[in-house]
This record gives C-alpha cells, sequence and structure tokens, in this order.
C-alpha cells in the first residue's frame, strides 16, 4: 500500500541522493577561483544539509515513535531493532554532512582546486552514505511505515514538524521534490499541502523554481 507518508519519504530521500551527485558533478567543473560560483553551489549543499538534519530530527522525534506506537506487538520488537540500526546510520550520514559543511568554508576560503576538488569527493562520500541508509530505511521500515501509521498521524506529524527554511527555500525544496516525482507521488504530495501554498507554488513558485535551477546547473528541470 503506498500512502502519503511512503510517498513523502521516498521522494524526500531521492531529492537528496539527486542533488548531492549533481553538485559533485558540477563543482568538479566549476572554476575553483570563481567566488560567485562556489558560493551558489556551497549555498545549495548548506539547503540540502539543513533539510537532511530536519528530516532526520523529524524521523527521530516524531515518526518513528509514531509508528512504535501503531504497531502490533508481535511486531514492536522487531521494529525497535530496526529503528536502532536507523539511527547509527543517520549519526555517521550525519557526521558526513558536518565534513561537507566544513569542506564547503575551505573552498570559500581557499578557492583552489584542491579544495574545490575536497568538496565535490566529499559530496560523493555522502552520497554513497545517503544511498545506503535511505535503502536500508525503505527496505525496513516504510513498509510497515506505510502498514500501519494512521494517515491523521502522519498529517499531525507533517503538521508539527515545521522547517527552519524561508518560504522561498521551502519553494526550491518543494519544486526539487517534485522534479521527478511520478504523477501519483505528485498528486499526493500536493494535496498535503495547504491550499495557499498550492496557489504560490501555481503562480509564482514554478517559475522561481526553474529560474533558480537554471542558474545553479545551466539547464531547466527536466520535468
Amino acid at each position: 500500500m503506498t500512502t502519503r507518508a511512503g510517498d513523502s519519504q521516498r521522494v524526500l530521500h531521492r531529492l537528496v541522493r539527486r542533488e548531492l551527485r549533481l553538485l559533485a558533478e558540477l563543482s568538479a567543473w566549476a572554476p575553483a577561483g570563481d567566488a560567485a560560483r562556489s558560493a551558489a553551489l556551497t549555498r545549495h549543499a548548506d539547503l540540502l544539509g539543513r533539510v537532511l538534519l530536519g528530516h532526520h530530527a523529524m524521523e527521530r522525534n516524531l515518526l518513528w515513535p509514531a509508528l512504535l506506537r501503531a504497531l502490533p506487538a508481535d511486531l514492536a520488537d522487531a521494529a525497535r531493532d530496526r529503528v536502532t540500526d536507523w539511527t547509527a546510520r543517520c549519526a555517521a550520514v550525519d557526521n558526513r554532512l558536518r565534513d561537507l559543511s566544513t569542506a564547503a568554508r575551505q573552498w570559500a576560503v581557499a578557492g583552489t582546486p584542491s579544495a574545490r576538488d575536497a568538496f565535490a569527493l566529499t559530496c560523493l562520500d555522502l552520497a554513497a552514505a545517503v544511498d545506503a541508509q535511505t535503502a536500508a530505511e525503505e527496505r525496513d521500515l516504510l513498509p510497515l511505515l506505510e502498514a500501519h501509521l494512521p494517515t491523521r498521524e502522519w498529517t499531525a506529524i507533517a503538521q508539527a514538524a515545521r522547517p527552519s527554511l524561508s518560504p522561498r527555500e521551502q519553494l526550491t525544496v518543494l519544486g526539487l521534490a517534485l522534479e521527478d516525482a511520478d504523477p501519483a507521488e505528485r498528486a499526493r504530495l500536493l494535496s498535503g499541502l495547504g491550499r495557499g501554498t498550492r496557489l504560490v507554488w501555481r503562480l509564482a513558485g514554478r517559475a522561481r523554481y526553474r529560474a533558480a535551477v537554471v542558474r545553479l546547473r545551466g539547464a531547466p528541470p527536466e520535468h
């Protein structure tokens, strides 16, 4: 069974995996001493880091506790073990996010090819860690989430987990999330937004997102 909660998890995982690998590719070709270009790329890395840290906090503090409460007794012990494994994997990812932040600052200060290459390689290292962590989560925890977490619980969690992002950043993340979503995922994700957010996205957010992607990647989003 596919649910809005499962869609939200998968789409965000896909977004982060894609963008980290794109960042590595874009950085590898960027002029090392171009301060404006390095600033654009490292700002995007910072946004991804904040999104991922906030996502992990939501899961750790709200989502998995709600899932464990909702599970029948015969599934709860195994699920706790899976959450423990998730916790360890996410701690490793969060450590790599700090490494990425350090690499970004070093590139900004030094402006050298070696600093640029270190940033690109750190993006790849983080992408690999996220690949492994999200694959385990999608295999071990999302089926339980989709089978047992009531829709009302997910709605309450989504409303409680307000991101610490500016309105413009929230629209950027929405665009990134929708970029690779299939029609059913798009419909479920958009239906979970407030009417005002959907209106802003339709009237201005989509065009602003497209322009931001062109500036970052040199090409418009594929969808």
